[in-house]
């Protein structure tokens, strides 16, 4: 098959015209044909219709109280010094004058009465010819206590309008308005087939590992999901292996009863990418290649449902019959998680939504103030995730990893930051909107920590979340440096750190005086830990001590600049007069000791510098070389603000403690002691 290459890069806007005007010509552009289902179904449906009141609520005049109906004329002039007395009936006929009938709350009232007085403002009496009666002490105004019918809704009044998506409360309503079943509009059927031959189902992964060069399939879980949660019926579909006819027989299979067709990768312009050409053989290709990163290779077109083709009527109605039904949109979703996950919510969720009578989802929207400079692709828009926390009267974002291929970004992402076309990007300290994935509450109770790496970091996250208190903690890995200057710019709340100082042996200190020298600053110790060669197993290069930094056949893989762990490194290759240029592989820069540790059991490093849990964590081996202090930065106003005190609890907690003892190379004797409490 012949390499097809972009017919055009365009526009975001202009794809999402391109669609929108297939989608006209096709008739496809109105809401889905209505079903009908009971009310047990209906919560969170759209409906297709207005709604009017089959019945009135309540249906008859009800009493509002348990006690007595009475007539309210008759209870004129009744006092505390003058009661009247109430006869007790079960039916009236006229007489005795005064009736009284017991009712409870809901009962319909005799048609004689119109107002109801509460048991507790009665005493019964027994009167002289021995029948019961009740004793009043105050007028009432008629429909006292009574709800009339119609109150709460009138037959033939509106209950809801077409277009609303259902609650729990409308459907009580529409129960009490008469009906059981409710109109609305049918969900879309989106098909999601997911091609590749390297590609594994994640639900036989557990039992086969994947293999190098394998990938465990999950894009077609997220899509899913996606738009289940947006109000489709998604059907994930075998994986396909790259091949023309294999996918095309798919395609046309999917066709047959769907509404949309979602293929997951093969939408570049590789020789095994082949959506392109199946959307051209079947149908009409309107779009290859659109502005946006990441997402930038998706597909868009329109194609034939063949012969056979079914539509769905009504819930209900016969069976699916034969008909010759409007052709129907297809999506090429770029293969990697995060092009996809933005696919889906760029170009996907806003069809659904059409489709269900709704405008596109508009998700809460915030202003915040970078933390870095991002730099951007001049021709697209980009969509920048980024982490979102408020520190003091400021909220800050924080972008996190660009990877389209990083999925974890997308689960530690609290929101978006889009940056137009043809801008360059935005500086450090710009204010830009973030589109949310979470609330605006959820942001206002999240710890910001940046600084180093720690692992504990990640329990100290899972122990707040467990505590119920809905506080969070984000943490971005910059290194102890790059901490401490987002501390002194005002961008987290606290920062992890273990910078050796040569001179004197001590950590921390000198490094917070120099870089936050005009605010009192509190060093909070959290663990020791252990740093050494993170080794594969057996240690087949034989490393022992800092010189073997030097030896030639050892590949090396370092921290970032600013890490503790590359000061740490650096001073004792000073120490023994090793420059950088005799390590082979100092300039390869990992962020975090998992990652330097992921480098070394990929076989792409012999060695790196680590802590022991991450080599333990992979099942490499660990050569100790030394002891360190990891404390956390903390300014002196954070410190003593209520926001943190729950993390600051949890470093005296025993299980936290216990929990971060168990891991290899830490020790936990001084956390939670206060180092120093100024840095003058």
């Amino acid at each position: 098959m012949k390499r097809h290459i972009y017919l055009e890069d365009i526009p975001l806007t202009a794809a999402q015209q391109s669609l929108q005007s297939a989608l006209q010509e096709a008739g496809l552009w109105h809401p889905l044909p209505a079903e009908m289902v009971p009310l047990t179904e209906a919560n969170g449906r759209i409906t297709a219709s207005a709604i009017w009141a089959k019945i009135s609520s309540p249906h008859y005049h009800a009493s509002a109280m348990d006690g007595y109906a009475v007539r309210a004329q008759d209870t004129a002039g009744a006092t505390e010094t003058h009661p009247l007395q109430f006869t007790l009936v079960d039916e009236w006929d006229g007489q005795p004058s005064r009736p009284a009938k017991a009712v409870n709350t809901g009962h319909a009232l005799p048609a004689w009465a119109n107002a109801v007085v509460m048991i507790e403002h009665t005493q019964q009496v027994t009167l002289a010819d021995g029948r019961a009666a009740i004793e009043l002490r105050a007028a009432l105004p008629p429909w006292h206590h009574v709800r009339p019918m119609g109150e709460d809704m009138v037959a033939t009044e509106l209950v809801l309008p077409a277009n609303h998506k259902l609650r729990p409360v409308d459907l009580g309503a529409l129960a009490g308005s008469g009906h059981a079943a409710v109109p609305v509009y049918r969900k879309a059927r989106v098909a999601i087939i997911p091609t590749g031959s390297e590609l594994v189902a994640a639900e036989t992964a557990i039992t086969q590992p994947p293999q190098p060069g394998q990938i465990i399939e999950y894009n077609s879980l997220v899509l899913a999901a996606q738009i289940e949660g947006w109000g489709g019926s998604a059907t994930r579909w075998p994986i396909v292996q790259d091949d023309f006819a294999a996918i095309k027989t798919a395609v046309q299979a999917a066709a047959r009863d769907h509404d949309l067709i979602l293929i997951n990768a093969g939408s570049s312009a590789g020789s095994e990418d082949y959506t392109a050409h199946v959307v051209q053989e079947l149908g009409a290709l309107l779009v290859h290649g659109v502005a946006v990163r990441p997402g930038h290779p998706v597909i868009m077109g329109m194609i034939e449902r063949g012969e056979g083709a079914r539509e769905q009527g009504s819930k209900g109605d016969s069976p699916l019959h034969l008909c010759t039904p409007a052709p129907l949109p297809i999506i090429g979703v770029p293969g990697y998680p995060v092009s996809a996950a933005l696919t889906g919510e760029i170009f996907v969720q806003p069809l659904l939504a059409q489709w269900q009578g709704q405008p596109p989802y508009q998700p809460p929207t915030l202003t915040a103030r970078l933390t870095r400079k991002l730099n951007s692709p001049t021709g697209d828009d980009d969509f920048v995730r980024v982490a979102v926390g408020k520190v003091g009267d400021n909220i800050m974002a924080t972008p996190i990893s660009r990877g389209a291929g990083v999925i974890t970004s997308l689960v530690r992402a609290d929101g978006i930051v889009r940056i137009p076309r043809f801008s360059e990007g935005a500086d450090a300290g710009t204010a830009v909107t973030v589109h949310l994935y979470r609330t605006p509450r959820e942001i206002a109770r999240t710890l910001v920590a940046i600084g180093s790496h720690d692992l504990t970091l990640d329990l100290l996250a899972q122990y707040l979340a467990a505590q119920g208190q809905g506080l969070r903690l984000m943490s971005a890995n910059v290194g102890s440096l790059g901490g401490l200057v987002a501390l002194r710019r005002g961008e987290a709340h606290f920062g992890g750190s273990h910078l050796l100082d040569p001179e004197t042996g001590v950590y921390n200190v000198s490094y917070v005086r120099r870089y936050l020298p005009d605010q009192p600053v509190v060093l909070v110790t959290l663990v020791g830990r252990e740093q050494g060669w993170i080794v594969p197993p057996g240690n087949p290069k034989g490393l022992q001590g800092w010189a073997d930094a030097a030896n030639p056949e050892v590949r090396m893989v370092n921290r970032q600049r600013g890490a503790g762990t590359r000061v740490l490194l650096d001073y004792e290759l000073g120490q023994r007069s090793i420059t950088p240029q005799q390590v082979q592989g100092y300039e390869r820069e990992e962020y975090t000791h998992l990652a330097v540790a992921a480098a070394v059991a990929s076989g792409t490093a012999d060695a790196g510098l680590g802590i022991r849990a991450a080599a333990r964590a992979l099942e490499l081996d660990f050569v100790p070389l030394a002891h360190e202090q990891y404390q956390l930065v903390m300014p002196q106003a954070h410190y003593e603000g209520e926001l943190l005190r729950p993390l600051l609890d949890l470093l005296h907690d025993g299980r936290f403690q216990q929990a971060v003892a168990a891991l290899p190379g830490y020790d936990v004797a001084g956390m939670g002691s206060v180092a120093v409490v100024s840095n003058q």
